[in-house]
């Protein structure tokens, strides 16, 4: 099947949707990589600024998770074409569904996680250095020692099926040419 033939049967995302996919992308890819950065840092103004910047941008990911949600509701998305589901064994149709359920479980539970850690552990949020937050939780440091690895597990778990998303679009594209990924990528016209 031809990506022009799969066009036709099949509709392509709306335009919104395929923005907001690539934009959330591309925030979870930064997000994850500079929280692994900033992990490892030594005390320094450079990682209270990076702690900061994730932490705003955890809110801002947690606001177009909640957009994303949002569209998707209002507008359903295009089926799987029937002719890609007829030649995909019943447990990748199953590992579709579980994992963009997961997936969207994990854009709302990772930041949450974070802003009850960063509560429990005392430090408000300033969205922008401007905007106070309300804590999530209380200052309890016993609290944020239980909730810290939850926020690492649930970043984790989530980037290993990011990556297990990626792979299932690329074996679309490459090894079976459906055309498949092409619904989500921007038209070229």
């Amino acid at each position: 099947m031809t990506s022009d033939s799969l066009s036709a049967a099949s509709p392509r995302y709306s335009g919104v949707a395929i923005a907001l996919h690539w934009v959330l992308a591309l925030a979870l890819v930064s997000i994850f990589s500079v929280g692994l950065y900033m992990a490892d840092l030594p005390f320094s103004p450079m990682r209270l600024k990076l702690y900061n910047w994730h932490k705003w941008a955890g809110v801002v990911i947690l606001a177009l998770s909640a957009l994303r949600l949002l569209w998707r509701l209002t507008h359903r998305p295009p089926a799987l074409p029937p002719k890609i589901v007829a030649a995909m064994p019943g447990w990748q149709v199953a590992a579709h569904h579980i994992t963009h359920g997961l997936m969207y479980a994990l854009f709302f539970a990772v930041p949450l996680i974070g802003w009850a850690y960063s509560s429990a552990a005392g430090f408000s949020i300033v969205l922008f250095g401007v905007l106070p937050l309300p804590d999530f939780v209380s200052a309890d440091k016993a609290l944020a020692a239980l909730i810290k690895p939850w926020h690492g597990f649930s970043a984790f778990t989530l980037a290993a099926l990011v990556l297990l998303h990626v792979a299932a679009a690329l074996k679309h594209q490459w090894v079976d040419r459906d055309g498949l990924l092409d619904r989500m990528l921007p038209s070229r016209r």
